[in-house]
């Protein structure tokens, strides 16, 4: 991770979708930005005990599936292709995390957040999408629960890659 890296700032005067857009790139970097530079080993150490599954690469590989979720499969209208695996093991996305190098992680990832880019550029703020059963969810929320769960990785990447080799920063 560069010492001082170049980052898109969110907008401060804009509409609503360009400032949803636009804070959620500002946090979709910052996962990238700690995930950067780190060997395989890196990304993998567990720094918590009690949650051996809190990796670099895990939630990296987390990120990219909350990504497909919630905008592939409720925005988009897909199938889950995680939901045979998800069945056999409720931590999948961070188990299978442990086998792929954090390059390609990372890589998966910029293409996931690039096809919910696509996805949500469709679709009105207002649109509404069928979620499991008979409720319903907008793309504005959609786009505000990915803010606050992307913001609330980003902040668990920054423990992660200081207790890893020490880099902080934004």
């Amino acid at each position: 991770m560069p010492a001082d890296p170049e980052r898109s700032d969110p907008p401060l005067v804009a509409g609503e979708r360009e400032q949803l857009n636009g804070f959620l790139d500002f946090l979709r970097e910052a996962i990238t930005l700690k995930a950067r530079g780190l060997t395989d080993e890196q990304a993998r150490r567990v720094h918590v005990p009690t949650s051996p599954r809190t990796t670099v690469a895990g939630l990296v590989a987390h990120l990219t599936y909350v990504e497909s979720y919630w905008f592939s499969v409720v925005l988009g209208g897909q199938e889950d292709p995680w939901r045979e695996r998800f069945e056999e093991d409720p931590d999948a996305e961070f188990t299978a995390a442990a086998g792929v190098p954090v390059t390609e992680l990372i890589t998966a990832y910029e293409a996931e957040c690039q096809a919910s880019r696509e996805i949500a550029a469709k679709l009105e703020l207002g649109h509404r999408a069928p979620l499991r059963g008979d409720r319903e969810v907008t793309v504005r929320w959609v786009l505000i629960h990915m803010i606050e769960e992307t913001g609330r990785h980003a902040g668990h990447l920054d423990l992660l890659r200081e207790l890893t080799d020490g880099l902080t920063g934004e």
